[in-house]
């Protein structure tokens, strides 16, 4: 097995390269992902065992909104069918648990479990050297130019490798392999802000669940710190612009947005100290869900658009592993992996 990649692994320039992502069992209207994540977190449990460490901070999860929306009732079937506990709040209770946040506009709100805090860049670290200890050949500053799915055939400035299969997993690059997916699949360049808390919020900060604030079309999702890490920002808005190949600098532009969605949630934002402004790219499509399927008779797409994919990521990858070995169905892997059903892993 060989793993190609254009910069060092892990690659500071990937998505998944940073201090902490969300994960939990609430997904609103994308039911079918709330119902994967069972088994989600169960694909954790087996990399943490295959790596000698739990980069996991487990917490609550709560969930915000300042307007009418299907999100709340959506999220509490889904994880009464999953056995989640959960609770509706009042904003006063929403205030002793985050009194970070305002609440004199909150229409909705409630507390679930089954949530916390994944340390991406430990568990790519971790992974990396994992991967190295069990035999890959790992290619780093191997950019790939050109993939032939018919053949299995790969191309790098390297030169030629030939393989059974190959699996194009380019992230915000993907454009670059497969040119035939643009309009499908569109690189999104996004920002998240990490914070200093004022000091007279610093213990309510870390003693905080993970939080979605679900106001508007936009979303502001927060992380608070924990372990080393830092207080996190970030907006659920696309922008569907730029390239893998931009650079990573954020402009007044990008904070503004960011900072924007951020004063909507939270209580005196502006005695916040902003210590840094972080801009990534992945992939996203219009229903956000991911795309996985064969793209010719030795090559298969995996495209985990939007930012759920990371938490998502050991599933759906052990679940297309699974259908290249020959263990369950590659017919069903598209509309399992894109949360529509499908077989069980």
């Amino acid at each position: 097995m060989a793993l190609f990649e254009q910069g060092p692994v892990p690659n500071p320039k990937a998505s998944s390269h940073d201090e902490h992502r969300m994960t939990r069992h609430c997904y609103g209207t994308l039911a079918g992902y709330g119902l994967l994540m069972p088994q989600a977190f169960r694909a954790y449990e087996e990399l943490w065992s295959d790596l000698g460490a739990r980069h996991f901070r487990p917490t609550k999860f709560l969930y915000v909104t300042r307007e009418q929306s299907d999100w709340p009732a959506a999220t509490a079937r889904d994880l009464d069918r999953m056995g989640i506990p959960h609770r509706p709040l009042t904003p006063a209770e929403v205030s002793e648990i985050a009194p970070m946040l305002t609440t004199d506009a909150i229409v909705d709100a409630f507390e679930a479990d089954g949530a916390g805090e994944l340390f991406a860049a430990r568990i790519t670290r971790d992974l990396a050297d994992w991967l190295r200890r069990a035999g890959v050949e790992i290619h780093e500053h191997a950019r790939v130019g050109a993939i032939d799915a018919e053949t299995g055939r790969v191309e790098t400035g390297r030169g030629y490798h030939d393989a059974d299969l190959v699996v194009v997993a380019a992230g915000a690059w993907v454009l670059d392999l497969l040119p035939g997916q643009k309009g499908r699949l569109a690189p999104s360049r996004q920002t998240v802000l990490y914070l200093q808390p004022p000091q007279r919020l610093d213990g309510a900060w870390r003693r905080a669940p993970v939080i979605l604030d679900g106001s508007g079309m936009r979303g502001t999702y927060v992380l608070p710190p924990a372990e080393g890490t830092r207080l996190k920002v970030g907006d659920h808005s696309f922008t569907r612009q730029g390239s893998g190949d931009d650079d990573r600098i954020a402009t007044a532009a990008d904070i503004a947005t960011v900072a924007a969605a951020a004063r909507s949630s939270f209580a005196d934002f502006d005695d916040y100290t902003i210590l840094e402004a972080k801009v990534c790219y992945y992939t996203v499509t219009a229903d956000e869900r991911f795309v996985v399927e064969p793209i010719g008779p030795a090559g298969w797409l995996m495209s985990a658009c939007s930012g759920h994919g990371f938490k998502l990521a050991p599933l759906i990858a052990s679940g297309l592993a699974d259908a290249i070995a020959g263990r369950r169905s590659a017919a069903g892997i598209p509309d399992w992996a894109a949360g529509r059903g499908g077989p069980d892993r």
